[in-house]
């Protein structure tokens, strides 16, 4: 049964037992990958799966009933299920389904065609391939992976809110395993799959990271002036990014609480949400209340502006939602989540912010990033390596130190961002993005 036919017949089935205020919210994800090992095809997967949630309001209350079978009996069985929810549950409700946003933007994105599996196979093929051909040093372990992934949402609510979406992205990875004089390293590379052009940027970056680790040396301890590449500070973004959720503030797991409208980072700070930023594969118009969403500045010029929210977080703190509702999956319950999450660049170049570092650190590589961080407290120490930065140039490449310190005073100390935004592959309509960015005097454990 396709969508239509499924709604039809869960309004004609809530109708019949009084059920006067609801939402359908619809979700399927489909997916194909191909993997290669040592240049040769070592597995396929492909996968289609999805369902479809009913929330119900009675009597002050919201009752939930999800299913994945989508036939007319399950249909005209789910708004039952809701309704006996509802009544079983403790929780008022005190937002109700949403009537609808005045307007929602057209949506940016272009429309992403997914790639079949034999087009996968020949790109995973010729990556691993390309792989081995870059340089001699690259030996057994290499691999490749090319992957299509789509998105399907529905959202039909009692207020004649009807929306949906559809995205998707193709995306190819390479993982370089080097051997030099008898010592192994290894790096990878992911970026979005545009053609022949990607595989070569794949290859040349993964051989060229790989090979750059040979021969790393080791770091005295002591304080230095760090540069953190835009890759693996987004990274740290992303660790502590539920610090800017309502529902972490409410939930008394969130450092910021209090602080909405007081300065907590450096002046060059801006941070915001863009649920269509440009460049992005993937993006969305409306949150998973069907809220219209929009850009944010979440952080500006160093002061915290708001707190991302959905429509209950935004009641309970007097705010206005940002829109920010999210489901984890069909039949999760309405959570918070930013979209693309981003430190937005500055003015400096990689050099000129080498030639500000004087003598530091480049950070390159971050480990252990669930286990090292603290979400909540904002502490950190995390293995590393990089590559030296002697007289303002970048040189010898170092590794196995610790750099050790607390995400929020990190932001309060950022002395300089670069101009290139780095941009992680959207997942799950949830993405980061950073510049490099320069941060004088941290706490680094070598040798």
């Amino acid at each position: 049964m396709n969508f239509d036919v499924l709604k039809n017949t869960l309004v004609a089935a809530l109708s019949e037992i009084g059920i006067t205020e609801y939402e359908i919210y619809y979700m399927s994800d489909e997916s194909t990958s191909v993997d290669t090992l040592n240049k040769e095809v070592n597995s396929f997967s492909s996968s289609s799966s999805g369902g479809l949630c009913l929330r119900v309001a009675v009597d002050g209350k919201m009752g939930y009933a999800s299913t994945e079978l989508m036939t007319e009996t399950e249909m005209k069985e789910l708004p039952l299920r809701a309704k006996a929810n509802a009544y079983a549950t403790e929780k008022p409700d005190t937002v109700g389904i949403f009537a609808g946003s005045p307007s929602y933007e057209e949506l940016k994105m272009p429309k992403i065609e997914l790639l079949s599996a034999a087009e996968l196979k020949a790109y995973a093929i010729k990556t691993g391939e390309a792989l081995f051909a870059k340089d001699p040093a690259v030996k057994e372990g290499t691999s490749s992976s090319a992957v299509s992934a789509g998105t399907t949402v529905r959202l039909f609510n009692s207020h004649g809110v009807d929306l949906s979406l559809e995205c998707g992205a193709n995306l190819l990875v390479g993982e370089a395993v080097v051997c030099v004089d008898g010592e192994n390293q290894v790096d990878y590379s992911f970026k979005s799959l545009e053609g022949d052009q990607t595989v070569t940027e794949v290859v040349d970056e993964a051989v060229s990271e790989a090979l750059a680790k040979i021969g790393a040396g080791s770091v005295p301890s002591g304080k230095y002036n760090v540069v953190f590449s835009g890759d693996k500070m987004r990274s740290l973004l992303s660790v502590f990014s539920n610090a800017f959720s309502a529902k972490a503030v409410i939930d008394g797991m969130s450092r910021l609480k209090g602080l909405e409208g007081e300065k907590i980072a450096s002046d060059i700070v801006t941070i915001t949400d863009d649920p269509q930023r440009e460049g992005n594969a993937v993006g969305t118009n409306f949150d998973a209340e069907g809220v219209a969403t929009h850009r944010k500045s979440v952080v500006d010029a160093g002061v915290l502006k708001t707190f991302l929210h959905n429509r209950e977080t935004a009641l309970a703190m007097g705010k206005e939602t940002t829109a920010n509702a999210s489901k984890a999956g069909y039949s999760s319950p309405i959570g918070v989540r930013p979209y693309s999450f981003a430190i937005e660049p500055g003015d400096k170049t990689q050099d000129e912010l080498f030639a500000l570092a004087g003598d530091g650190i480049f950070i390159t590589e971050i480990n252990g990033l669930h286990a090292g961080a603290n979400p909540v407290s904002g502490d950190f120490s995390l293995q590393s390596a990089g590559f030296m930065i002697r007289g303002g140039k970048k040189c010898e490449v170092v590794k196995s130190f610790t750099i050790a310190g607390n995400f929020f005073d990190l932001l309060k100390n950022i002395a300089a961002l670069g101009n290139k935004l780095e941009r992680g592959v959207t997942t799950g309509f949830t993405g980061f993005c950073s510049p490099d960015v320069f941060v004088p005097d941290m706490s680094i454990a070598g040798k």
